[in-house]
């Protein structure tokens, strides 16, 4: 006899609490930092309201006012783009915002708790040893983010260079880079391919938490050549091309120009460096001349 709808909406509400409270255990077991449980909004998914009592639970959403009303709960809570990722990608997202803001470090165990938002279901749990789990974060160099970057900047960032990869510019695939800090032996190790569109502008108008800049950004990000950014957020230049170029070994077969010239730069200063690949929507963010995370853009990965 075919199920009912009732009935499968049970079978699903049965299936979320039998993952989440076997991810609990599993984080008793290996004594984990924290227990991430990544959806769009938990009240979709029919969770006990028992276990999103646990101290040890981080609610990653995707919705600012769902955030805002779970921070009054008083739960520990942080957000996602709303933007469509793989399963991995959002785990990725979600840790390298929490190594960001100083709340992972190397060493730590966390579990991971996510699903697919359209059907209201988590399905995989994962769990990561900081600083040795290589097919998530690729270098140990990741462990001292905190350190490397202004949270707020990067994490702002890092959002415009994911919705950039998934969503494109108007129907078009983008590819561009965004370096980060240490702007100074930047410049000195760069020339202006165009017209630098952000000179003249006082830094105010110039600087990636003004919500208005976003747009800009992205229209200027097909222009050739990188964005030049200050540790502060204040975008120095656009459309400049990047001197210091590696051939490395390391760095995968099949990466171009982009990719070779975000090597070089961060192997020559202390910037940090995201890249969008124009042909698979990946981004990798390079530091000390090797990549050390990739988001791929769903449809890229079997996960």
């Amino acid at each position: 006899m075919a199920k009912t709808a009732p009935d499968e909406t049970k079978d699903l509400d049965q299936l979320n609490r039998g993952i989440l409270e076997s991810a609990f255990r599993i984080a008793d077991r290996v004594q984990a930092r924290g227990l991430f449980l990544i959806v769009g909004d938990p009240a979709e998914y029919k969770f006990p309201p028992v276990l999103l009592t646990r101290k040890e639970l981080v609610l990653v959403v995707a919705d600012a006012k769902v955030e805002e009303e779970l921070r009054k709960e008083g739960k520990q809570v942080m957000s996602l783009p709303r933007i469509k990722l793989t399963r991995v990608g959002k785990i990725k997202l979600a840790v390298m915002r929490s190594l960001s803001k100083g709340l992972l470090s190397l060493g730590d165990r966390i579990v991971c708790v996510t699903g697919v938002n359209d059907i209201g279901t988590v399905d995989t749990i994962m769990v990561l040893h900081i600083g040795k789990e290589s097919e998530i974060l690729s270098s140990s160099e990741i462990g001292n983010l905190a350190t490397m970057v202004r949270p707020e900047i990067f994490e702002e960032l890092l959002t415009i260079a994911v919705e950039l990869a998934t969503q494109g510019r108007e129907g078009k695939s983008v590819g561009t880079l965004f370096v980060l800090g240490d702007t100074e032996k930047v410049l000195q190790l760069s020339r202006q391919m165009i017209f630098n569109p952000f000179q003249g502008y006082p830094e105010e108008e110039r600087n990636i938490l003004d919500p208005r800049l976003r747009e800009t950004i992205k229209e200027y990000s097909s222009l050739d050549g990188a964005f030049i950014i200050r540790d502060d957020g204040v975008v120095i230049a656009a459309g400049r091309h990047l001197n210091a170029a590696l051939e490395d070994e390391n760095l995968p077969r099949g990466l171009g120009a982009r990719h070779a010239a975000a090597a070089g730069i961060t192997s020559v200063t202390n910037a940090t460096v995201l890249v969008i690949s124009e042909s698979t929507g990946t981004v990798r963010i390079f530091r000390n001349g090797k990549i050390f995370l990739e988001i791929e853009k769903p449809g890229q990965s079997k996960s």
